[in-house]
């Protein structure tokens, strides 16, 4: 009898680890999807705009990892997607690398048809576990609350099959890789249409190089005194501080 029970948990066990095959390198898409009409302002140009414009701004970007290391970037955009070309520019430039082993970063992010490169430690974010759970690209994820930017909140929801501590842009820092994000106050939202266990092509999965490359705070200080002038114009003051803090949260995500 205690043959047979040890010869049932065994059995037990090797099916549960077969179970878990944990995620170790991927390619993963995502699907971003900003309301741009509710980012823009009131006023007769922007009016006017948003009537030639779709609602949605919705684009497709490729999370590659391996080895601990990762890359986000563009792929293409919606054939629903009509917007002017230089509310695509910055979107087409940006590249988001980490190194979750030496806990390192670097960003290209384009500003004002510019590109700039932050080097830096990866930013922490802190967060909060919740209970709610969804499926997302066929991983059962369970929900966090984070905040980013002092007190923009982030709904963020993880698996831990797949063991990255990503997300895309800059969101990570949870027990596993993030495959749905929503940021209300950016109008934004993120969510994993299909995971690849195959990644086609390592070699891209590299830093950023820049001949003269920011530290985190350098960049943020930079752009805030950029955005001092940029967003002077206007007799609306909450509306400018809210695009000001939009320009800036985008920039730096």
């Amino acid at each position: 009898m205690k043959y047979l029970l040890a010869q049932i948990l065994t059995l037990f066990f090797i099916s549960f680890v077969n179970a878990q095959q944990f995620v170790e390198k991927a390619e993963i898409e995502f699907e971003v999807n900003t309301n741009l009409k509710k980012r823009m302002g009131n006023d007769s140009w922007d009016e006017k705009l948003k009537e030639n414009i779709s609602d949605l701004k919705t684009s497709y970007y490729t999370y590659t990892f391996s080895n601990n290391k990762s890359i986000y970037k563009f792929d293409r955009w919606s054939e629903k997607t009509r917007v002017p070309k230089y509310e695509k520019d910055s979107d087409e430039e940006n590249i988001w690398y980490f190194d979750f082993t030496s806990n390192e970063m670097s960003i290209q992010k384009q500003v004002g048809g510019t590109n700039f490169v932050i080097v830096d430690s990866i930013p922490t974010i802190e967060w909060k576990i919740t209970n709610e759970n969804r499926e997302i690209a066929g991983y059962n994820c369970r929900k966090a609350v984070g905040k980013i930017f002092d007190d923009v909140y982030v709904f963020a929801f993880y698996t831990d099959d797949i063991i990255i501590s990503g997300g895309p842009c800059s969101i990570n820092g949870l027990p596993g890789m993030i495959l749905g994000v929503t940021i209300p106050r950016l109008y934004t939202s993120f969510i994993a249409t299909k995971v690849n266990l195959t990644v086609t092509n390592p070699s891209e999965i590299k830093p950023v190089s820049s001949k003269k490359p920011f530290k985190y705070n350098e960049m943020k200080a930079f752009l805030i005194d950029k955005s001092n002038d940029w967003f002077s114009y206007g007799n609306d003051e909450e509306e400018k501080k809210r695009q000001k803090n939009l320009f800036l949260w985008e920039s730096l995500l």
